[in-house]
């Protein structure tokens, strides 16, 4: 099997844009999956590399792209163009917050707006967040539905995030650290009537190494895994 791979270069940006002196890190996560844009001609998903996200919610995600069909897009000389003018469907994998938190610090969270149908509404950037916020009385219950970057799409998601992030450079290209963030760009498409999202919640608890103090966390929950036959110890 082939395979494409694909490297966030700084400088890999839309036509007319270049970045400013002194940049040294890549654009984030929108721009990392924009810079896929010409290898990926199916369905797709796209995950944090070091996040550990759990059976359900991959398998969840696995069901939703094979049911999708592949969206109606064409490649021409100047980039992917939509075919036709109707919203895409997309699908993230929904996880409590309270399952996402570190006891060893603040986290960013984005928490999600979910209707009655499991519709994705938005998703708002929440920082600083600790165990210590949520609970009753407090800001959040701890159920609320939060992205941890387990999206599935379909290729139309390419040319409204390679309209946004045109836009997001002209207005804010010039700054050394900002980022293009992948669940702020599906917010605005959502909110432009461009896609709909689909929340698939899960009950899996995410894991990741937040913390250096998180690492002996992970390692058991992954030990316990391997002991109760649902993970791998030797993967490859």
């Amino acid at each position: 099997m082939a395979v494409d791979y694909i490297f966030q270069a700084i400088d890999a940006l839309p036509s007319g844009f270049t970045p400013p002196a002194g940049r040294e890190k890549p654009w984030g996560t929108g721009h990392a999956v924009w810079c896929a844009r010409e290898a990926v001609r199916e369905n797709f998903a796209v995950i944090n590399a070091d996040d550990f996200y759990g059976a359900e919610a991959l398998q969840k995600l696995g069901e939703f792209l094979q049911e999708s069909p592949v969206s109606d897009f064409h490649r021409g000389e100047t980039g992917i163009r939509p075919a036709q003018m109707r919203p895409a469907e997309f699908a993230l994998a929904g996880y409590r917050l309270a399952h996402t938190l570190s006891e060893h610090g603040a986290v960013s969270r984005g928490v999600c707006e979910v209707g009655a149908d499991g519709a994705l509404g938005s998703i708002t950037e929440e920082t600083n967040l600790s165990p210590a916020d949520v609970g009753p009385g407090r800001k959040f219950s701890g159920d609320e539905m939060v992205s941890m970057n387990c999206w599935g799409f379909t290729p139309a998601l390419f040319p409204a995030l390679d309209a946004q992030l045109a836009e997001f450079l002209r207005a804010q290209g010039g700054a050394a650290k900002t980022e293009f963030y992948l669940p702020a760009a599906v917010s605005v498409m959502i909110a432009r009537g461009e896609a709909r999202g689909r929340v698939l919640p899960t009950a899996t608890t995410w894991f990741g190494v937040t913390y250096r103090e998180d690492k002996p966390r992970v390692q058991a929950a992954l030990a316990e895994l391997v002991r109760g036959g649902k993970y791998p110890a030797k993967l490859f």
